[in-house]
């Protein structure tokens, strides 16, 4: 199974948050600096998929798999929110193509995760050895890249490629 359907992304995220007001932190509470993190903790919250303020993500490598563990970890958790986000420009493709929008397509994808591999997703991480830079704004995420107690094949989980739009990386290609 290849996971590269669904039709969120930056533009819908945005949409949500203008839509949500009541969640977002009143401008006098936020403060400037390294510590106004605060979806930062000790550990004890999941780390937002969706760079901190209106500052833009950085454009690294060290981003790019952040994100990228941002999606497995979303998909390990059935995390909707979270996979369709960082997934949202592939998805669109994929939505464009004749697959459904992303909310609809990743819930079967779900199901045909095993439990076994949903439990090593939550925790997955990717070995910054084997990923691939083309360029700063296109980074391959092969599969081999995927570190997890779970087996995963090209047919189960598949090689991903992040690009650099306008603030983060997203999940623009699926092989």
């Amino acid at each position: 199974m290849v996971l590269a359907a669904c039709a969120c992304g930056p533009e819908k995220a945005k949409e949500d948050a203008a839509a949500k007001p009541s969640q977002q932190q009143p401008a006098s509470t936020t403060t400037k600096g390294p510590s106004a993190s605060p979806s930062v903790s000790a550990g004890t919250e999941k780390p937002s998929a969706a760079p901190t303020g209106k500052q833009p993500a950085p454009m690294t490598k060290e981003r790019a798999i952040q994100r990228y563990e941002q999606y497995l970890h979303g998909l390990g958790r059935e995390d909707i929110d979270t996979v369709c986000e960082v997934a949202g420009p592939g998805a669109k493709k994929a939505q464009d193509q004749g697959f459904g929008p992303c909310t609809s397509t990743y819930v079967i994808v779900f199901q045909m995760i095993s439990p076994e591999q949903k439990k090593a997703l939550q925790t997955a991480t990717v070995d910054p050895q084997r990923v691939v830079v083309r360029t700063l704004d296109k980074i391959e995420m092969p599969l081999e890249s995927v570190r997890s107690s779970a087996t995963f094949t090209e047919s189960d989980l598949g090689s991903y490629t992040l690009e650099y739009l306008k603030d983060d990386y997203y999940i623009t290609d699926g092989q």
